[in-house]
């Protein structure tokens, strides 16, 4: 009566998290397909499919390039969210910020340039179309 598309040979998806504890500090480059969430500090780069979460204690200096991001810590670098970025009171965050969505609770510290990719695809478009209606013109 009903038909399962899946097939013998995939195995489900499972996300791991990971963990920076308190009182670590990891100086490198990090990836993986997983969430994180950094408590210590780490200097260097984050590339991951998943969130990222910052916690209230947690420090990262360096680049993170993550699906979403929560952040109650502090990040000073270059962060890429392709969704959402969602900003904590207890943040602090400086540097060069490229996100899909942006979600600011009041109270948090934001020095950061920030570019909203739809924004970019919007103008780049309209662009696009005052170009080709010169071309043909």
């Amino acid at each position: 009566m009903f038909s399962s598309k899946e097939t013998k040979n995939q195995k489900p998806k499972i996300m791991e998290r990971n963990v920076v504890a308190k009182n670590t500090t990891i100086v490198g480059d990090i990836k993986s397909d997983g969430d994180f969430r950094i408590d210590g500090t780490l200097e260097g780069t984050l590339l991951t499919n998943g969130r990222v979460i910052i916690g209230v204690d947690g420090l990262i200096k360096g680049k993170v390039e993550a699906t979403n991001a929560d952040i109650e810590g502090k990040f000073s670098g270059d962060l890429t969210v392709s969704k959402t970025l969602t900003i904590k009171a207890t943040a602090d965050i400086s540097g060069d910020v490229v996100i899909g969505k942006l979600s600011v609770e009041p109270g948090a510290v934001f020095n950061a340039t920030c570019t909203m990719k739809g924004a970019i695809k919007e103008l780049n478009s309209s662009n696009e179309q005052k170009r080709l209606s010169e071309k043909t013109a």
